[in-house]
């Protein structure tokens, strides 16, 4: 079995994303999209980008253009290790962007994402965000803030009470990894490196 990694249209991407990926969309921005072949047989890509966060590389301490975001894993049916994907698509984008110095990713913990395959590649666990509300406006996903300025209030019953479908559901938290990309920055990140989460087990019924 061959595996090959190299880059990829934002067509490919958008259809591995559309097909393999559970948000069923191709993150907005400018990002690098790096396809995966087993067998000379498109599987999906790996895309990494700045992500929602604008201001990712603050916590680290570092400017804005040397760190990105793995922000999205779209793979269909593989015999490669995901972990063993990533490593090569990590190598193939250090190369492209020898100005970058950490990668950040998250396991969707609603997803039931523990973040095994970061595990795997060695990656640094740094902690869990915590879970929050999400807000749905007649089927769509909508911010909370975008609520407040246009109906001037979050309360529920009143938007209903003026017509409107408003809905909210907690989700759970989500894993934080970083990889560095030097040793310079492994070194200096190792040392708050926490313990992995474990997968919770499965509850026979």
């Amino acid at each position: 079995m061959s595996l090959r990694l190299d880059f990829c249209s934002a067509e490919a991407a958008r259809y591995a994303c559309e097909k393999w990926h559970y948000s069923r969309s191709l993150p907005a921005g400018k990002t690098v999209k790096i396809g995966v072949w087993e067998d000379n047989k498109y599987i999906g890509c790996i895309i990494y980008g700045q992500g929602a966060n604008h201001n990712i590389a603050k916590p680290f301490g570092l400017k804005q253009t040397e760190v990105a975001e793995l922000v999205r894993v779209a793979l269909n049916k593989h015999k490669s290790f995901v972990s063993k994907i990533i490593s090569i698509s990590l190598r193939i984008l250090k190369k492209a962007c020898p100005g970058l110095l950490l990668i950040v990713s998250y396991a969707d913990e609603e997803q039931g994402h523990n973040g095994s395959i970061y595990q795997a590649g060695n990656w640094i666990f740094i902690g869990t965000i915590e879970g929050c509300k999400q807000w749905f406006l007649n089927g769509q996903k909508i911010h909370p803030k975008t609520i407040a300025g246009r109906f001037g209030t979050n309360d529920c019953e009143k938007i209903k009470k003026a017509g409107f479908d408003i809905r909210f559901k907690f989700v759970k938290g989500k894993n934080k990894y970083i990889m560095p990309l030097t040793k310079e920055m492994r070194v200096k990140f190792e040392k708050f490196a926490l313990e992995y989460p474990k997968r919770a087990p499965v509850v026979q019924e």
